[in-house]
């Protein structure tokens, strides 16, 4: 009989550490993309932007989306603004401005309409606001590229990341604001 070497599997912290590098690595690429712009969309090109300067860099602007996509899954909570008590819609945007950027935002959705400048949504920037609702908005997230934004939904719901282009956000109206 032969004795051939039996190969041993990698030990459980070698494994840890591959997977931790591999998270780490996903986690970079996932924060580039949402830092980049996005394509040119398609039906036409972008709209005007209306009033659209920006008082944030773009690091600030990068800040914003990487705090904001780091609170996902974090639980709703009518009038919470922490992560320990969970958030509302205001109440997230709030905590990420202050924590990010040392900007604290109207606490109230409605308020927000008056926040920064109005922007076409097609110009939309990564760390803008987006408000839902007709003529006086009832919910409100962060952009963060690439067409999807956070935001904190409802009772019994978390903190997540949605597309704007979905099926139920691309029957609502939109607004954009720019800080």
């Amino acid at each position: 009989m032969y004795d051939a070497p039996v190969p041993t599997p990698p030990s459980t912290t070698t494994l840890q550490q591959w997977l931790l590098r591999l998270l780490s690595i996903g986690a970079c690429l996932l924060f580039i993309g949402c830092a980049s712009p996005s394509g040119p969309r398609q039906g036409g090109g972008p709209g005007p932007v209306i009033g659209g300067t920006s008082t944030l860099t773009a690091e600030q602007s990068n800040s914003i989306a990487i705090h904001a996509l780091g609170l996902v899954g974090t639980p709703y909570r009518y009038g919470g603004n922490t992560p320990d008590g969970g958030f509302d819609c205001s109440g997230l945007i709030g905590y990420v401005y202050l924590n990010s950027v040392g900007e604290s935002p109207p606490r109230t959705v409605a308020r927000m309409t008056a926040f920064g400048s109005p922007v076409a949504v097609s110009e939309l920037r990564t760390g803008d606001l987006v408000l839902f609702g007709s003529s006086t908005p009832s919910h409100a997230g962060i952009y963060v590229g690439g067409g999807r934004f956070v935001h904190a939904p409802s009772t019994g719901g978390v903190v997540r990341l949605d597309r704007l282009d979905g099926v139920y956000w691309s029957r609502q109206t939109v607004q954009a604001r720019r800080p």
